[in-house]
């Protein structure tokens, strides 16, 4: 197994062990876990900027249309938005636990359908800085583990915002990085 593959087999194990922690996490925990991240992500905004600079510079030099440069370039309001992203989500409804559908069947059989987490969600999208983190705050509010790769040219910006929110991601109730 070559060096790259054991890399990617040991963080899908590790996040799918995550996952099983995060899926009975409560409501109040992943809510406050995304709350922080936003404030992770204002805080670290100098850090973010300048990773995304870089993800830029080098964009251009490569020769990328200005279309995709333009999708891969954050600036303090683009990075607010994404800020408030998190907050929005942590607005949401918990889906985990949701009763879509209840009936009790002629021999008197209840049946309920639930929604419950699925476990890992593995995530490949292109160069969309706001990806990483909308991708990120969706598994996180339905208790759900996430393993994400986006384009290459936004590595830099996207571990910088992976970074930012990761961190903030260990509260009570959750696994340790790993």
């Amino acid at each position: 197994m070559s060096d790259l593959l054991q890399r990617v087999t040991a963080l899908a194990q590790a996040a799918k062990k995550a996952s099983r922690a995060l899926a009975l996490a409560p409501t109040a925990v992943r809510d406050q876990a995304l709350r922080a991240a936003a404030s992770a992500l204002r805080t670290d905004e100098a850090a973010i900027l300048s990773a995304n600079a870089e993800d830029l510079a080098l964009a251009r030099a490569k020769g990328l249309t200005e279309a995709l440069i333009d999708r891969l370039h954050l600036d303090p309001a683009r990075l607010e938005a994404i800020a408030v992203a998190c907050e929005d989500v942590a607005k949401l409804p918990d889906p985990v636990g949701e009763v879509t559908e209840d009936w009790t069947r002629p021999n008197g059989l209840r049946i309920v359908r639930r929604r419950v987490p699925i476990g890992l969600v593995a995530i490949i999208f292109e160069s969309r800085p706001n990806v990483t983190v909308d991708a990120a705050a969706l598994c996180l509010k339905s208790g759900n583990g996430c393993v994400l790769r986006g384009g290459s040219e936004a590595l830099r910006t996207n571990l910088a915002l992976a970074r930012s929110f990761g961190l903030v991601c260990t509260p009570p109730g959750f696994p340790p990085k790993p």
